[in-house]
């Protein structure tokens, strides 16, 4: 009798050291499982960031072409920003078809009206912000549109503290601050000659519609984060694609629509002809401001699901300063002391935000690792 019971006392030691030595091997597993998975989301917003910056840029670029050389219609300048969606469609199909089998089905998914009307409701948004966009690039010389836009990051900041429970720190609120002054420095550098002739009902409208457009693509950006937290609530790639993809079919529909009610449908021949580069130049111009915002618009997307709106707002406002330089290089213009402290102000602002949330990332992993003893210690115990 005593012999069973030290065998059975014996088996259960056994028992419990495979049961411990499981577990430890499943906790030293996990911080190498995180730090791989850390490392690809690393990856993941670089690339986006490139695509915000070089998309945001080159559309910004080709939109001061299509009005330099001869353009003039705001419905068709509004349609190019939203259009090129259908672009998405083959990588959509893929994405959609790999996912599909690896999709997890107990998963609640949220109501199809509530997807519509979001997409709806965005798209709407994302419409009036590009026609507004379109109005002030129109009506107000540059200096005066780049130190509205740059308006944008304060408008974030209040949007973001409201629907996604942003947090302030020294260093976020240094990074604005720099970049908005950033942005300031090119708007009064611009000469003040670029406003002569422009009449003052002109002047006024392009400047609330440019303020109003800042502030609704804040509360676009907002709505976009707050809509993948609470609604859609996919962590996928698809899931950025469907919200590039359908708010963009509902904003080319208005424009559509604008366009054709407004009556510029029809002028657009006589401005086609009239284009300074010529018949190509003008629809190789509207095709790729269209292919170039796609890009940015997917850049855009990608930061606010993987880190927040205001970052994306952020890396957004860093390319005010880029686009200058560029246009150095394609455009001739010239290059100056103000404009090299503008891109220098820029770069410390980004920085500056990546370094808090480098700050961010390494408070979590401590807090992490101390989870972790804790948990060890209480296998120790038991």
């Amino acid at each position: 009798m005593e012999m069973d019971k030290e065998l059975q006392l014996q088996t259960t030691d056994d028992d419990r050291r495979e049961q411990n030595s499981h577990r430890s091997t499943i906790i030293t597993q996990q911080p190498q499982h995180s730090r791989f998975k850390k490392y690809k989301w690393w990856i993941r917003v670089f690339l986006y960031i490139i695509f915000l910056l070089a998309g945001q840029s080159a559309a910004t670029l080709l939109g001061r072409l299509y009005y330099d050389k001869g353009g003039n219609s705001k419905w068709m300048a509004t349609f190019v920003q939203s259009s090129g969606f259908p672009l998405l469609l083959p990588l959509l199909f893929y994405v959609k078809f790999t996912e599909m089998h690896n999709s997890d089905t107990s998963k609640t998914k949220p109501k199809v009206t509530t997807i519509v009307f979001l997409y709806v409701a965005l798209g709407l948004l994302l419409a009036g912000d590009n026609l507004m966009y379109s109005y002030g690039l129109l009506y107000l010389p540059v200096s005066t549109y780049s130190l509205l836009c740059a308006s944008q990051l304060a408008f974030n900041a209040v949007f973001a503290f409201l629907l996604n429970s942003q947090k302030f720190t020294a260093l976020i609120f240094n990074s604005i601050v720099l970049l908005t002054v950033s942005a300031s420095l090119l708007a009064v550098n611009v000469d003040s000659e670029d406003s002569m002739g422009i009449p003052r009902e002109k002047y006024i409208i392009g400047f609330f519609c440019t303020l109003g457009a800042s502030a609704a693509f804040s509360l676009y950006l907002s709505l976009v984060q707050f809509s993948f937290e609470k609604v859609i609530r996919r962590e996928t790639f698809s899931a950025i694609l469907d919200m590039q993809f359908y708010p963009s079919l509902v904003a080319t529909c208005v424009c559509v629509v604008g366009l054709f009610a407004s009556g510029e449908w029809k002028t657009l021949d006589n401005e086609m002809k009239g284009y300074q580069k010529g018949r190509v130049s003008y629809i190789m111009t509207l095709l790729w401001t269209a292919v170039t915002w796609q890009i940015s618009s997917i850049g855009m997307l990608g930061l606010v699901f993987e880190v927040s709106s205001l970052f994306s707002n952020i890396i957004g406002t860093l390319a005010l300063p880029i686009v200058p330089i560029l246009a150095v290089v394609l455009f001739h213009d010239k290059i100056n002391g103000v404009k090299v402290i503008a891109l220098l102000l820029a770069l410390w602002g980004f920085l500056s935000y990546i370094y808090q949330h480098h700050l961010d990332d390494k408070k979590a992993k401590v807090d992490k690792s101390v989870g972790l003893e804790v948990s060890r210690g209480e296998l120790e115990i038991c």
